[in-house]
């Protein structure tokens, strides 16, 4: 969307029947006049939010991007009253940040509400454009059933590949298998900080209480997930700038991959009166180094030993081949989006604007980045300072 762009304006039909109170009597025998019908309730499953950006591409609103691309990863939110039970010291939905919830952001994206099966028509009529799907759960008692209920509608229509950005204190083993037998390929999980004293200074000791936030069941559900879907079907989402080292991340990287998971990786972007608001995000040129060190890790087989860190954890060379180093520097898919996959391979889910604002560099890009956007990431990442015998482009 283009800088200062706000809320998009989206119509959106009420539907479905309206309860009706019948007129009865009051104390003195009168009639009572009948009650006016409640507005329905804009909740899930028969209610959504999206992404700004999926509601453009489906033309539930006008905008446009700062830079054109072909855009289709389409993002669902569920939407409950009280929203998200969870009060995540970072995050948009956190019950403690000031607002009502319908005017939260999500990762710094605003989210328009629609109605699902609405949705799902615009989904089935644009399926030829469409590359990933996915369902971000929060954390309610409602969310598991609500999660399978517009699964099993988005599959009657839309065959597109579909992903689950779970709540892991609402799923068991069970349930896990029950979302793969309604046609989910890919399962996400949303463990942000790679630390457990991170998670639990940021998610479980908060405010609003945990909500059952824990790191154990976090990684519980990781490895229940991995073993019904298999090799390469589950992510982390890992964040970059919740106060880690680079070392703490190389770590999770090797972790994950050793078991055929996934990091996805995020940039930490403060959302506005969060209690992590005056948090400034990381340095570009941090961000960029793990960007490249996730990369060596997943698809070069670097291990923790091929990285040299100094006492405070930050990285400060690169052991590995030069030749490695200099062409995975020169790779603009290092620098872009992680995100599930469509259909053929191909980058799925691109989630335009999730890691900074349109008036900012690009964190990651949701497309392969130019020659002149490579120019400047080679300035950003600094390499050769990392690996002296890589050349200065």
């Amino acid at each position: 969307m283009t800088t200062g762009e706000r809320a998009v304006s989206i119509p959106v039909m009420i539907g479905g029947p309206i309860e009706r109170r019948s007129a009865g009597r009051g104390a003195q025998g009168r009639r009572s006049q009948p009650s006016p019908a409640p507005m329905q309730t804009q909740i899930s499953p028969d209610w959504v939010r999206i992404s700004g950006a999926s509601a453009i591409a489906l033309g539930f609103a006008s905008g446009r991007f700062t830079r054109q691309f072909a855009f289709g990863g389409i993002n669902l939110l569920l939407n409950y009253e009280d929203g998200c039970r969870s009060d995540c010291a970072y995050c948009g939905l956190a019950r403690t940040r000031p607002g009502a919830y319908e005017d939260k952001s999500f990762i710094r994206v605003d989210w328009p509400l629609v109605e699902t099966d609405q949705l799902v028509e615009r989904m089935a009529a644009c399926r030829e454009s469409l590359t990933r799907l996915c369902i971000s759960m929060v954390t309610s008692a409602h969310a598991f059933a609500d999660t399978c209920d517009i699964t099993r509608r988005i599959r009657s229509e839309v065959a597109t590949p579909l992903s689950i950005l779970v709540a892991p204190p609402t799923l068991n083993r069970r349930r896990i298998e029950e979302l793969a037998s309604l046609g989910v390929d890919m399962i996400g999980v949303g463990m942000d900080a790679v630390t457990e004293d991170l998670f639990r200074r940021h998610r479980t000791d908060v405010p609003a209480g945990g909500a059952g936030l824990r790191w154990e069941k976090y990684w519980q559900v990781v490895d229940d997930s991995r073993q019904v879907l298999g090799p390469w079907k589950v992510n982390c989402h890992t964040v970059v700038g919740l106060g880690e080292t680079d070392r703490d991340l190389v770590e999770t990287f090797v972790r994950l991959r050793d078991r055929e998971i996934f990091s996805y990786l995020f940039c930490f972007n403060p959302e506005p009166d969060s209690r992590l608001a005056d948090l400034a995000k990381s340095p570009l040129r941090r961000w960029r180094r793990m960007q490249l060190a996730k990369h060596l890790v997943e698809q070069e087989g670097f291990g923790v030993e091929q990285f040299e860190f100094d006492d405070d954890g930050a990285l400060v060379e690169l052991a590995g081949p030069h030749d490695v180093v200099e062409h995975a520097a020169s790779s603009g898919v290092v620098f872009m989006t992680d995100g599930c996959p469509g259909e053929s391979g191909e980058p799925g889910c691109t989630r335009p604007y999730g890691s900074y604002r349109p008036s900012e560099p690009f964190r990651d890009f949701p497309f392969h980045p130019t020659e002149q956007d490579m120019a400047r990431i080679r300035d950003e990442l600094a390499v050769e300072e990392l690996c002296p015998g890589v050349r200065r482009a």
